[in-house]
């Protein structure tokens, strides 16, 4: 699994879902997923690439889940999905967020909300190009 954390911003309702997910784009790392865990801190995640559908079997906790297309825009969203079970393939999905619990009523994710998904140490450079683009816009 790569250990460099992500963050998990959803534009469309400009708030951020994560600063700490981590990537699993091996076929270990999408196997073992969140096996093991006791816990998962609010501010964590594991983003699932390549992905269509996910399993909670040997999760300890529920999670919520978000299926994301090629583009990063959200197809699908599960809530409080429980422990031990298999969530639903989705055909356009390309990657899949597991996020704890709440962080889809918190952020009012839904489908339809493009993300945008990036090392912590980008998301500054992201932010600033936005702010520049929007005020660009203002003062036209």
């Amino acid at each position: 699994m790569n250990q460099n954390k992500y963050c998990v911003y959803n534009e469309t309702r400009e708030c951020f879902l994560s600063f700490g997910v981590t990537v699993a784009n091996t076929f270990f790392a999408r196997m073992k997923g969140l096996i093991g865990k006791l816990r998962l801190s609010a501010d964590e995640g594991v983003w699932i690439i390549p992905s269509q559908g996910i399993h909670t079997l040997g999760v300890l906790f529920p999670l919520d889940i978000i299926y994301l297309d090629d583009d990063l825009k959200v197809i699908y969203t599960l809530e409080h999905f429980p422990t031990f079970r298999v969530g639903p393939l989705k055909s356009r999905a390309a990657s899949v967020l597991e996020l704890p619990a709440h962080a889809i009523y918190t952020s009012q994710t839904q489908p339809g909300d493009q993300f945008v998904i990036c090392r912590a140490d980008e998301i500054t450079q992201y932010l600033n190009r936005a702010v520049s683009k929007s005020t660009e816009v203002t003062t036209a």
